[in-house]
């Protein structure tokens, strides 16, 4: 059993503070989905260490202006725009195609949460193919870049809403049940957590870790443009564990991930709150499900997501 890592830093921690003395000088590093919200946050911090960040985005206009604004900010210039639609397999293809040199962080931020239900082209459910499938093509993909920096960090954005269910691995797609926007969310972030707990097994030899987390709840966000009310398994009290948080807060697992010499060399775990999660304890919306880390799942849902995607061994 291996010691759980625990940080000085905590919910109430930004992105700022966990990031401060960090020099990141000389380190690529790309976010998807950076052009708002926390990933935004999560590219200015890293800019603000002296990291070449890429801002990778469906909307390559927000993309651009929040580099332009970073840049403003920190008076580093060394912040770019690329278009990516983690839904359509050909534009991370092309992204992947796109990228030279090394890459030394790479945070998987981007998501969608609770939509009306839509599909890909390909006919897989939005969620799963957002949140999980592109995010896995696109990783996979830059392996080898990642592999060249050495020492690189993968961060993946899952969320405690992993709890209210697993990977449907006979209806990913929800063809034989109705679909129900929580139950996919949920399949979609779980993906998430077994995505980094089976990269990190793979990729160990190549020097790259691969850690999942949860950001917290930050309605501040684009993520809950589909949500009218919370669901009722959502406490605002955080009577249940959970607490609301800003940007900065939200922002401040992802940076200490990505960059803080206090977690180097850690992987294949899930943190929130800067800290290893606990295991999930009914009721208590935190920790990480037992099913969310289970190697044999892990490894089942990266053949499945090579077969849905093409990409990968």
């Amino acid at each position: 059993m291996t010691d759980r890592i625990t940080t000085p830093f905590g919910a109430e921690s930004t992105a700022d503070e966990v990031i401060a003395g960090t020099d990141l000088t000389g380190r690529r590093a790309i976010v998807t989905g950076g052009a708002s919200g926390l990933g935004r946050e999560t590219a200015r911090a890293l800019v603000s260490a002296g990291a070449e960040v890429t801002i990778a985005a469906r909307n390559l206009e927000a993309a651009s202006e929040a580099a332009e604004e970073i840049t403003a900010k920190t008076g580093n210039p060394n912040v770019h725009a690329a278009h990516l639609d983690l839904a359509d397999l050909t534009s991370v293809a092309d992204f992947v195609k796109g990228w030279t040199g090394p890459l030394h962080i790479l945070v998987d931020n981007a998501g969608v949460m609770a939509n009306p239900e839509q599909r890909t082209p390909e006919g897989r459910e939005l969620q799963f193919a957002t949140n999980h499938l592109g995010h896995f093509a696109l990783t996979v993909g830059l392996h080898d870049a990642l592999a060249a920096a050495g020492d690189a960090r993968i961060v993946v954005l899952s969320s405690v809403g992993h709890v209210n269910g697993p990977v449907r691995f006979d209806d990913l797609d929800f063809t034989k049940e109705p679909y129900e926007p929580w139950l996919a969310y949920a399949q979609s972030k779980t993906a998430n957590i077994l995505f980094a707990v089976e990269a990190a097994k793979r990729w160990d030899g190549d020097g790259i870790t691969v850690n999942a987390l949860n950001p917290g709840r930050i309605w501040e966000t684009n993520l809950g443009r589909h949500i009218d009310t919370p669901p009722q398994t959502f406490d605002p009290s955080g009577k249940t564990g959970v607490s609301e948080k800003n940007i900065a807060q939200g922002a401040a697992t992802s940076v200490l991930l990505a960059a803080s010499p206090l977690v180097s060399g850690v992987t294949g775990r899930y943190f929130e709150d800067c800290q290893e999660a606990e295991p999930f304890v009914p009721g208590i919306r935190r920790g990480v499900a037992d099913y969310a880390i289970d190697p044999d799942n892990a490894r089942r849902l990266w053949n499945v997501s090579v077969e849905l995607t093409g990409v990968g061994e």
